[in-house]
């Protein structure tokens, strides 16, 4: 075990696990919320964030964003891309809660049939954005316009820069550029607004219900069918702005991008409490810095193994998760 390059690199791996788990937490809190309300795992949800990317991607060569870009332009440019994500991933969660999971809600299937719908509907949206390019040559749609948004559409598609990264200050052995506290400060950021809107607000209080007992909220005058799309619409927002934050750290993304960062999403709320708001955030750092760390110790190609491992260890010793607390539970 390598502990020499874990002490001389702590910082920026702490920091950088920070960053990447930033993204994993508002992930997570699609699958958090879902199975909140529906005691089910959204599985398709990593390909809702995926669609995000894209949108995020496209959004910025239509708007023609270089690495010469003003700051002010720049800021502009992602704020767009942000509201596109946004309404992108929004519109696909509500079609994966329409087509896999309100018919058989509504015929009362078993939760393994929705499961495995879900799974289905996320090879759909996969191979969907994977053969873009085929499904447009069937319907004869072609052109130099459509080209930078459906050619090679199995391989990586590269955002273009925008702006570089503005070095801030130094922590140890560390530069914290912009990039960093842009990603962590907005995902706190926006798990604490999604945290207090459900704790808070009239619709919040109506998802709650829901999670708690779905008869009695329906008996209070509660629209489940509408807390159910409410719930996958939050998370689907959430997936668009953890696009946004991918996009800008990574800067690029392809068709089976969601697969992995599902998994690890999936792993975060798990771990920090599946079904609690404020675990998947919890979850998700926690998992970004243990990956870094372990694979300081014993190498970088055992980052993965290490995230199951965590896991693991958190079921055997406490099932519930870190924080354990359940969306139906939680008291404003």
């Amino acid at each position: 075990m390598d502990f020499d390059f874990l002490f001389h690199s702590f910082f920026a791996l702490t920091i950088t696990g920070l960053v990447v788990g930033s993204i994993y937490a508002l992930i997570a809190l699609g699958y958090t919320m879902v199975y909140g309300v529906l005691q089910l795992i959204n599985f398709a949800h990593s390909e809702v964030f995926m669609y995000g990317t894209f949108a995020v991607g496209w959004t910025v060569i239509a708007l023609g964003g270089v690495d010469t870009t003003g700051v002010a332009a720049a800021i502009g440019m992602l704020l767009v891309a942000l509201v596109a994500a946004m309404i992108v991933s929004g519109a696909v969660a509500l079609l994966v809660e329409r087509l896999a999971y309100r018919p058989l809600i509504k015929r009362k299937a078993p939760k393994l049939v929705a499961l495995i719908s879900a799974i289905g509907m996320s090879f759909v949206l996969a191979e969907a954005m994977g053969l873009r390019s085929k499904i447009f040559d069937a319907f004869g749609i072609d052109g130099a316009f459509i080209q930078p948004y459906v050619a090679r559409s199995r391989d990586d598609m590269a955002m273009p820069d925008i702006a570089d990264p503005i070095q801030l200050f130094d922590i140890g052995d560390y530069t914290v550029n912009s990039v960093d506290v842009v990603v962590i400060v907005s995902a706190i950021v926006m798990m604490v607004l999604v945290d207090q809107f459900i704790r808070r607000s009239r619709v919040g209080r109506g998802i709650r219900a829901v999670a708690q007992d779905p008869e009695s909220a329906a008996l209070m005058g509660v629209n489940s069918t509408r807390s159910v799309q409410l719930t996958f619409l939050i998370g689907g927002i959430m997936a668009g702005v953890a696009a946004l934050l991918y996009m800008i750290y990574i800067e690029s993304t392809k068709f089976d991008v969601g697969f992995l960062l599902g998994v690890k999403a999936f792993t975060a709320a798990v771990l920090g409490g599946i079904g609690n708001l404020r675990g998947a955030l919890v979850g998700g750092l926690v998992l970004g810095v243990a990956e870094n760390w372990g694979g300081a110790l014993i190498g970088s190609q055992w980052q993965d193994v290490i995230s199951f491992v965590l896991l693991i260890i958190i079921l055997l010793f406490r099932p519930t998760g870190i924080l354990g607390e359940s969306l139906g539970s939680s008291r404003a």
